[in-house]
């Protein structure tokens, strides 16, 4: 007589990954079906490029490059921050709905939720970037970038994407509803305006010059910038890493510790 074999359990660690799957896939069919989230995240990164390569590209000198090849890596850092207000407010609105109470009744990953939608706005942030410098060879973009630039240069912006994606997670979390995540995610959307994003800081006041030169979005968009257009990066590239490395490993614990505190799992 033959006896039945219990299936063979799966190793924790593809279980957890199978459950952070099926919520990428939640968070990205929440895209798709929402116009709102395309517009924000894909349409309007476009808008700006044209809108600052057209109304604005021949007030402002940039002391060496054609506006449209300045500006274009201040406009992808500018729209990778300005998607983390529809990642807070999707963080947000999941501890509002009550879909995390259904969630903590399920034998999954306690951190999944918090996966899906980092991953999804980094996804998200993939194909705006892809808009942004498509459209940008569209109206004058011409990088100088090697094979080896074009490839730090994307491991630094996922390196930021990833980072920002994590703050803005956490901001979701601590907001006491949808309106006040947004509310929180426009702290992040200011920086780089803050910065030398679209304009030399060599052009400020002495006092705003010294901050937008010592706060770290500076650093991402200066080291971008010359790495696809060849101006000098001096140590950019270096500060581009020791301030947002820390960050997102910091702000991945925080936000993981808090979440399973505040959802009790």
């Amino acid at each position: 007589m033959n006896q039945a074999v219990a299936p063979k359990a799966r190793p924790e660690f593809v279980l957890a990954v199978g459950d952070c799957v099926v919520l990428i896939r939640r968070s990205l069919r929440h895209l798709t079906r929402n116009v709102d989230e395309v517009i924000q995240s894909v349409v309007l990164p476009v808008m700006l490029l044209l809108l600052f390569r057209y109304l604005f590209g021949g007030a402002i000198q940039t002391g060496g490059p054609s506006y449209v090849n300045y500006v274009i890596a201040g406009v992808i850092v500018v729209s990778i921050a300005f998607s983390a207000s529809a990642t807070a407010v999707g963080v947000a609105d999941d501890l509002r709905n009550g879909i995390v109470e259904r969630f903590r009744t399920m034998p999954m990953f306690s951190s999944a939720m918090l996966v899906g939608h980092v991953v999804s706005a980094v996804l998200r942030n993939v194909l705006a970037v892809t808009l942004v410098v498509l459209v940008g060879l569209l109206v004058g973009f011409r990088p100088s970038a090697s094979l080896g630039d074009w490839l730090v240069a994307c491991g630094l912006l996922l390196l930021f994407s990833t980072a920002i994606s994590w703050l803005a997670t956490l901001l979701g979390l601590l907001a006491g509803g949808v309106e006040a995540a947004g509310g929180y995610a426009m702290i992040l959307v200011f920086f780089p305006y803050a910065s030398s994003a679209l304009v030399p800081s060599e052009s400020m006041p002495s006092a705003l010059r010294a901050f937008v030169e010592n706060q770290p979005f500076t650093p991402i968009v200066n080291a971008v910038r010359g790495l696809l257009i060849g101006t000098p990066t001096g140590n950019s590239v270096m500060l581009s890493v020791v301030w947002w490395l820390p960050v997102l490993a910091l702000t991945v614990i925080f936000t993981v510790r808090y979440f399973r505190r505040h959802t009790g799992k």
